[in-house]
């Protein structure tokens, strides 16, 4: 779960995703795909987070794995959308 201080709360925005701008967060990424968002991502399967920027790979199947009683498929769910510049 991201955490956040109530000094960080003035920085943070609430959205509601359109029907043209909701794929980034209904969509599930997969191991090696291109990021689309830049943002927190949060692994479905065990619950880990990341950040990943834009244009960028989600990490590989072998850097995030999940051993023993997490058995499931890596996919990563965007949680927050940072706003970036560059």
């Amino acid at each position: 779960m991201a955490l956040f201080t109530e000094e960080s709360l003035q920085y943070l925005e609430k959205t509601t995703p359109t029907l043209l701008g909701s794929a980034p967060w209904n969509s599930l990424f997969g191991p090696g795909e291109k990021v689309l968002v830049s943002g927190i991502y949060r692994c479905e399967g065990c619950g880990d987070e990341i950040t990943s920027n834009k244009g960028d790979p989600f990490p590989p199947q072998n850097t995030h794995q999940h051993p023993g009683v997490f058995d499931s498929k890596v996919q990563w769910r965007l949680i927050v959308e940072t706003q970036t510049k560059g």
